[in-house]
């Protein structure tokens, strides 16, 4: 029977070597905790860019806009009128998409650019400028017309000139005179000139283009209060 081996007492003194305390467990634990923090905080912010993005669709409204050109004076179709998603803002006022059907048969009271919002002012009250008259276009030049101030529903005078040449006495009669109504004005040309339509009475319309054609017509616009 082998005799058990005998223990060596560990040694004491100065000359014991001191064994290192690892600290790898608490490092292990540090990371996980680290990244634990990590991944709660990327949830609070994809939760928080979630809600964002849920808040931001619901404040979205659907109003009306302008799908192609339409100039000032024509009457709106199906085709010049288009619905947008837009945010809701304060500072905006357009037509909501509800009034889609109502605004179609308006006549436009300033030009119109495609992508626009479709406001109220932008549109004239009932169907239109003389639709029961007769329509003349007027080609005014520079010095005929107020500059850059008549609009669709202004009442102008038709003031009929003297014909090229000729000059005015202190004996001349007042010059003759049309009362008519603007029903849209054009953009002006390389020259400065522009057409302004006009709704005159049926009696008055073939009087106005002759004098028209023969460039003898001025525009004295009246007072918008009268």
């Amino acid at each position: 029977m082998e005799s058990p081996t005998p223990t060596v007492p560990r040694p004491a003194g100065p000359n014991r070597t001191e064994l290192p305390i690892t600290t790898t467990a608490p490092v292990r634990r540090e990371r996980r905790w680290s990244v634990a923090a990590l991944c709660i905080v990327l949830a609070v912010v994809c939760a928080l860019g979630a809600a964002w993005a849920v808040t931001s669709a619901s404040s979205r409204t659907r109003v009306l806009a302008v799908a192609r050109d339409v100039p000032a004076g024509q009457a709106l179709t199906a085709a010049d009128v288009t619905v947008a998603e837009v945010s809701a803002d304060a500072a905006l006022s357009p037509l909501p998409a509800a009034d889609r059907t109502s605004v179609l048969g308006k006549r436009a009271a300033v030009d119109l650019r495609k992508g626009g919002l479709l406001l109220s002012s932008q549109l004239t009250a009932g169907t239109g400028l003389g639709d029961d008259q007769q329509q003349v276009g007027v080609l005014v030049k520079r010095g005929q017309a107020p500059a850059g101030t008549l609009q669709p529903g202004d009442k102008v005078l038709a003031v009929t000139t003297p014909p090229q040449g000729t000059t005015t006495t202190k004996d001349d009669t007042v010059p003759d005179s049309v009362e008519t109504t603007v029903v849209s004005v054009s953009r002006p040309d390389a020259s400065g000139s522009v057409v302004v339509n006009l709704a005159v009475g049926t009696s008055e319309g073939p009087t106005l283009a002759t004098l028209a054609s023969q460039g003898r017509i001025a525009l004295v616009r009246e007072p918008r209060s009268k």
